[in-house]
């Protein structure tokens, strides 16, 4: 029996990753991590934390049919419900979110975000969309080289996604 997690299969393949693939991956997450400290940067220099921001955009970002629920912010942002619940409680106490009960389903709590944190997230959202537009060299780079990848047929996950399509 594998040690290996379940979501990850063996190669299917026989090439052998090469120095410029582990490059690539390199980069990439070398990119990814600044990217992050970039934003919880400007996240706390605006008096929220790195979680309070996320939910100020998955709420700001939901494109479903209706306000954001309580529990679509807990799968949105992969931590438990009574989690969401909590946090949902400090941007409420920060007058950044309004927290109300559907109208079409009394158990339902949906949320909507006030002017304050639609300041706050477009602040923050502007400067990283600057600083993702720095980094896309690197993310055009890692593209090309999930392309040539695939043309190989090195997928492991057995997926017939293809990056970038």
């Amino acid at each position: 029996m594998s040690n290996a997690p379940a979501s990850i299969a063996p190669p299917r393949r026989s090439r052998r990753l090469t120095a410029a693939d582990y490059q690539a991956l390199g980069a990439f997450r070398h990119a990814l991590r600044k990217f992050l400290a970039f934003s919880e940067a400007g996240a706390r220099a605006l008096e929220l934390t790195p979680q309070q921001h996320q939910a100020l955009l998955a709420i700001r970002a939901h494109a479903g049919p209706g306000p954001m629920s309580i529990g679509q912010l807990a799968d949105c942002l992969l931590i438990k419900n009574h989690s969401a619940v909590g946090l949902v409680a400090r941007l409420v106490e920060r007058d950044l979110v309004i927290r109300e009960t559907s109208p079409g389903d009394r158990r339902r709590v949906i949320l909507r975000l006030t002017p304050a944190a639609e300041a706050k997230l477009e602040t923050i959202s502007r400067s990283n969309l600057g600083e993702l537009n720095r980094a896309s060299d690197v993310f055009r780079e890692l593209l090309g080289a999930l392309r040539q990848l695939d043309a190989e047929g090195l997928w492991t996950d057995g997926s017939e996604s293809r990056p970038g399509s």
